[in-house]
């Protein structure tokens, strides 16, 4: 998917796209960057368990993640990360996104090629800009009930990159995250 919708004045369908800033400044720095090479525990469909400590950390941080490349271009990608804060109930979702995305229009969320919204950038690390949100109930059964959620990034206000995240043992992969 080159091409997508404009974003302007597009309102979240789901209240799930609030970013937790407390939880960011303790953790966006670290985790993502030491999740993504910590020890796969599980594999779920096309989801992964990952858990490492992240330094500071008194305790093991588990994540559910999948790493998508674009179709049209190969060297772009995308990070998901779902965790759930240390003593929390709370569900994150980490988007780690390329560096150069246009933060103003943040990232866009359809599943099942319906759209979900937008959430905005909440910090650039050099790797790449994260996007978060709490998770909530309908944007967690939304993701076990589709098939397919496409993340897409903007370059420019009129280019947007669409890359598709397999759903396939998101369920199975939530429901095991510790």
């Amino acid at each position: 998917m080159a091409n997508v919708e404009g974003g302007r004045g597009m309102r979240p369908i789901v209240s799930a796209f609030c970013a937790v800033a407390a939880v960011l400044a303790a953790l966006a720095g670290t985790v993502p960057l030491a999740l993504a090479q910590g020890a796969v525990r599980a594999v779920h469909g096309d989801w992964q368990i990952r858990c490492d400590t992240p330094p500071g950390a008194k305790s093991e941080q588990c994540a559910l993640m999948q790493s998508v490349t674009s179709e049209e271009r190969p060297n772009v990608g995308l990070t998901i990360i779902i965790l759930r804060p240390a003593g929390t109930n709370l569900h994150l979702m980490r988007v780690l996104a390329p560096p150069g995305v246009l933060l103003p229009e943040a990232l866009g969320l359809k599943i099942d090629d319906v759209s979900v919204g937008r959430a905005g950038y909440v910090r650039c690390l050099p790797n790449g800009c994260v996007a978060e949100v709490t998770m909530e109930d309908e944007l967690i059964r939304k993701m076990r009930e589709g098939h397919t959620a496409t993340f897409i990034i903007f370059l420019t206000p009129e280019e947007g990159i669409g890359f598709p995240v397999s759903l396939k043992g998101f369920a199975e992969g939530f429901d095991a995250l510790p």
